[in-house]
């Protein structure tokens, strides 16, 4: 999570010694994030000094005293430790003069310790037909930053949106105009009202290539010499996409290995898998580059419903996918393992 520190003065209106208004100025670091820095009072000495003080007292009691001193141009640091979150502090900044008199500063400020800002978008939250997409927030929504890129290399939408400080957890959307192609990558930069930002970047695209089925013999996973001229085609067919895309985003290749219902479930499994690596290892040898991932759905994950123990051919299939992330499937029957070749 990246911050940006803001310098705010918040001072109770005062009427000090002349001396005092020459000789010292004070400003205030007044928000800061978690693990980076604490929110600071500024004591800036332009005047010779004997020596002063700061006097504040926290909104849950606790006390900050703090004594310091130096030269004309220098700057002392008052780190506020706080737990995170909203704090005021009341007090007051007496400074000593070398003439031994003394003035005093009161003193009223707000300070703003914060932890990582959450972004929340699930997968169902990303609406690629109806060009929306929803999210949350951790802490109140300030704007965000939004571009939409299309797998033409042009920009369905760059800008940024506002918000109104909608409160922590409240769902937010978002929406784009059409444009040609298909949505490959959304990147959202999303802001607090105290802009903090953290963001994201989703790749909803993916391209299904149509290619002829590879025939295995029965329990076999080894392609048989009169099935490779089908994979020359789909090799084809597929560097043909990558050579479009592959321009707009690093993608990948990723092989399903399907069955029909004829045997045990375990089994059928093991032997999409191994078929699935079968035909991506084929791939790799015909001279595809980019990375190529595979998995096996047996028989879990049908085209067509059938029965148990029916040799429906039209189950016996792979799926060849580019995408950029993992993609995501419909009726999935499980998580996904997927091999890296």
């Amino acid at each position: 999570m990246n911050a940006r520190l803001l310098l705010v003065l918040s001072l109770v209106a005062a009427t000090p010694l002349p001396a005092f208004a020459d000789a010292i100025r004070v400003s205030l670091e007044g928000r800061a994030a978690v693990g980076e820095k604490l929110p600071a009072l500024l004591v800036h000495i332009e005047e010779p000094i004997a020596g002063f003080e700061v006097k504040l007292k926290r909104g849950d009691g606790k006390v900050v005293e703090v004594k310091g001193g130096g030269k004309p141009g220098v700057t002392r640091r008052i780190e506020l430790e706080q737990p995170e979150g909203r704090f005021h502090y009341e007090g007051e900044l007496v400074v000593r003069f070398p003439n031994g008199e003394s003035g005093s500063m009161p003193l009223s400020l707000d300070t703003e310790l914060n932890g990582p800002l959450r972004l929340d978008v699930r997968p169902e939250d990303v609406d690629v037909a109806g060009r929306k997409l929803r999210f949350q927030l951790s802490r109140p929504a300030g704007h965000v930053e939004l571009t939409v890129l299309m797998d033409t290399g042009k920009k369905a939408f760059e800008g940024e949106v506002p918000f109104k400080g909608e409160v922590a957890g409240t769902p937010l959307s978002l929406s784009w105009p059409p444009a040609e192609g298909r949505v490959m990558k959304i990147s959202l930069r999303a802001f607090d009202t105290s802009d903090f930002y953290t963001g994201v970047d989703l790749f909803p695209w993916r391209v299904d290539i149509p290619h002829e089925e590879v025939s295995f013999a029965s329990g076999r996973a080894d392609i048989p010499a009169a099935e490779r001229g089908k994979l020359d085609r789909s090799h084809a067919l597929i560097a043909e996409a990558l050579a479009k895309y592959g321009r707009f985003a690093a993608v990948r290749l990723y092989v399903l290995g399907h069955t029909d219902t004829v045997g045990a479930t375990a089994d059928n499994r093991e032997l999409s898998l191994k078929r699935a690596r079968s035909i991506a290892a084929a791939f790799r040898q015909r001279g595809l580059k980019v990375p190529i991932f595979y998995e096996g759905f047996g028989e879990e994950s049908l085209a067509v419903r059938t029965p148990d123990e029916t040799a429906e051919a039209g189950n016996r299939r792979a799926e060849y996918i580019i995408a950029v992330e993992d993609p995501t499937l419909d009726g999935a029957p499980f998580s996904p393992r997927w091999r890296k070749l």
